[in-house]
């Protein structure tokens, strides 16, 4: 691995942010984001990506390759629910695993967020049609993962509310706010876009600081009740997003020769929800517990990627 890359991520003012949360909450500091302020960043930086998304769109030509790179995004989020799934009912309940690979199989909008700062540090620019493949990933493994779910589900009483789910999935805030933010981008005038490119563009980075602060906030909070699971949790969300991303980082050359296409690919691939995916479990497979699944996909996974994953993936993109 290249120790400059690696060297580079792990000062990355944002992932210290993360980790000086998670050393608040063990020195049992009262450092905290207000909720409010925290659901305004996490609105800001869904907004921001998606507007600046919507503008490189305008100013792309849709092609064939486009038009494979979204088919290509859709068959990775209905594959991974599907492997992982019967990978974790060795070990878990049906009800869990279906959670899990549900939110394995979906996206991380913060994992895609902080991966675009990773692209601009490296003088590389996102192109816009990756913030609508992103948004395309995010509802059909939640679809597989319900429909696994109630096909091994062994309690025949047991009534899940498929139909509320996935709409949910698909009317989902974030979802919503990204696409129409995606779409407003990308009939905006140029010359009247450029008026807000301050607040999209140059608070960006601060924003997204603060956020990943309120994530270790959250994430240390969690740590320790999740550890009490035992071993397979952890090492799942460490190997299975390092496999996931390493496989696509290697496989996306035959939909693109991008390197940041394929780079987003692997980090979209890698990434775990943890904001669509718990809610519409929440309504759909009540008993799937929010204290295993959540850590593991914020917790664990998020860190591992933004500091060991990126370089890989980055690493294997150059390489091959």
């Amino acid at each position: 691995m290249n120790l400059d890359l690696l060297t580079e991520n792990l000062t990355n003012p944002a992932l210290l942010f993360f980790v000086l949360g998670i050393v608040a909450v063990y020195l049992k500091s009262d450092l905290e984001i207000p909720p409010n302020s925290s659901k305004f960043i996490s609105l800001y930086l869904l907004f921001s990506i998606g507007f600046k998304g919507g503008q490189e769109l305008s100013h792309e030509t849709l092609t064939t390759e486009i038009g494979w790179s979204m088919l290509f995004g859709i068959c990775i989020s209905l594959a991974i629910p599907l492997y992982t799934f019967f990978i974790l009912k060795r070990k878990l309940s049906v009800f869990d695993a279906g959670a899990i690979a549900a939110a394995y199989g979906s996206v991380s909008a913060v994992t895609f967020v902080t991966a675009v700062s990773y692209l601009e540090a490296h003088q590389l620019n996102l192109q816009g049609h990756m913030v609508a493949i992103m948004a395309l990933m995010e509802s059909p493994a939640i679809i597989i993962a319900l429909a696994l779910v109630s096909i091994f589900n062994k309690e025949e009483t047991q009534l899940l509310k498929r139909k509320n789910a996935i709409t949910h999935s698909l009317t989902n805030g974030s979802v919503l706010l990204i696409l129409g933010s995606l779409v407003i981008g990308y009939f905006a005038n140029a010359k009247q876009a450029e008026g807000i490119k301050p607040f999209t563009n140059d608070l960006f980075k601060g924003f997204l600081a603060i956020f990943l602060l309120d994530m270790g906030i959250t994430s240390g909070k969690k740590l320790k009740a999740f550890f009490s699971f035992g071993w397979f949790p952890v090492l799942f969300a460490i190997f299975i997003p390092l496999i996931n991303g390493s496989a696509v980082a290697l496989i996306s050359s035959c939909v693109t020769a991008d390197i940041t296409n394929r780079f987003m690919f692997a980090i979209l691939a890698a990434s775990a929800s943890y904001i669509a995916v718990p809610a519409a479990i929440k309504i759909s497979v009540p008993k799937a517990n929010p204290g295993l699944f959540l850590p593991m996909a914020l917790a664990v996974t998020f860190p591992v990627n933004i500091t060991i994953g990126m370089p890989v993936y980055f690493l294997i993109i150059e390489t091959f």
